[in-house]
């Protein structure tokens, strides 16, 4: 079974900055799922995937644009320090976590006060060519629930 849109896709992946040291990776853990097609995964990802199979492992070298998108240059906001969730003390380069509209987003600290801070809300990794390796474990068909709800179910999805 090819992926394509409407299929569940499990797969593992490592990532790696532009020197080809790894940031991130859940090689050794269960694979992670999504739904092909239903904006789950960054577009990058879902354009390389398209058309592979389980089984299939390759590694794709994407622009900032495709992944975690470009540095927006008026992204500093200032925030309260209670909402700010990762550590007690908070120091300029550390990463936060704060919940907003449209779920919860990393942030970095460029400045800390007592009560308040001043973050830059682009992602970490937004304005990086990426390089990711990844490893397709399954692909099955979604069920007709997890394509009305736009997200996989069990394991590696999300659980009502």
């Amino acid at each position: 079974m090819t992926i394509a849109k409407g299929k569940v896709v499990q797969l593992n992946y490592t990532l790696r900055d532009e020197q080809g040291d790894v940031l991130e990776t859940n090689e050794g853990s269960a694979p992670i799922a999504y739904l092909h097609g239903y904006n789950g995964m960054m577009v990058g990802i879902e354009k390389a995937l398209e058309g592979k199979a389980e089984g299939d492992s390759f590694s794709v070298t994407l622009p900032a644009s495709e992944t975690y998108g470009e540095r927006q240059a008026d992204a500093e906001q200032r925030v309260s320090v209670k909402h700010l969730q990762g550590a007690k003390v908070w120091k300029p380069g550390m990463v936060a976590v704060v919940n907003t509209d449209q779920g919860q987003r990393q942030v970095t600290v460029l400045k800390a006060g007592k009560f308040m801070v001043t973050v830059d809300t682009n992602h970490p990794l937004a304005g990086r060519e990426l390089t990711f390796d990844l490893s397709v474990a399954g692909v099955r068909d979604a069920s007709e629930e997890e394509i009305a709800h736009g997200h996989v179910h069990g394991a590696g999805g999300h659980h009502h």
